[in-house]
């Protein structure tokens, strides 16, 4: 009888906290973590390509020293940050450092239109096509992770799991922004060699007695 006493009151409670959304919380709780994990994993997978580019790409444009190092800057940059993602202002300073190293990546890959034997070796083309797939698999694991946010948000912002939200301390979750909503679902683009803009035409030299 005692042990009955004991226990119904904890069956109740189970009960209360599942009716008000506890449960549901700690799954969609869980599946922002799994997704920021993979939106981590796959930047990291960019970053971990860019040495073997800048070797190889120095191996043949050496000369392009302030590009290289802009990338190799940029990809340090990126590995000091300890994101903290239910942070916003960690996760503005994560989202502006993966943003520059995606510019300098960008750049690099432009600059090396200008040595055709670099773009022919073997070693070259299959790093382009391992970061061209990066930046898909970013864009993707992105778009999911944003999805499970706005899901989780609006889960703990409504009636009557807000309350339940509140006493064990589960705050709306940050998300990552952007400028075009069209950019979370499709890659940045990176032009490996099919639109090259052509340089600019050498400006007129002055005419004699003009």
């Amino acid at each position: 009888m005692r042990l009955l006493t004991r226990v119904f009151p904890l069956l109740v409670l189970v009960s209360l906290l599942s009716g008000c959304g506890y449960n549901a919380i700690q799954q969609k709780d869980e599946s922002v973590k799994a997704s920021w994990a993979e939106v981590v994993n796959q930047y990291k997978r960019r970053a971990d390509l860019v040495p073997n580019l800048v070797n190889t790409v120095q191996g043949f444009a050496n000369q392009e020293r302030q590009v290289l190092t802009e990338v190799t800057n940029a990809r340090s940059r990126v590995g000091q940050i300890n994101v903290n993602a239910d942070d916003p202002a960690s996760l503005q300073q994560f989202q502006q450092a993966q943003s520059e190293l995606g510019g300098a990546l960008s750049r690099l890959l432009v600059v090396t239109e200008n040595y055709p034997v670099l773009k022919s070796d073997a070693n070259f083309r299959d790093l382009q096509a391992q970061l061209e797939g990066t930046e898909n698999r970013i864009t993707v694991a992105r778009g999911r992770y944003i999805q499970q946010v706005q899901d989780y948000n609006t889960y703990v912002r409504s009636f009557p799991q807000v309350i339940t939200a509140k006493i064990f301390g589960y705050q709306p979750k940050p998300n990552f922004t952007v400028d075009n909503e069209a950019q979370i679902s499709k890659a940045p683009e990176v032009n490996f060699g099919n639109g090259a803009q052509p340089a600019p035409p050498p400006a007129p030299q002055p005419q004699p007695g003009s």
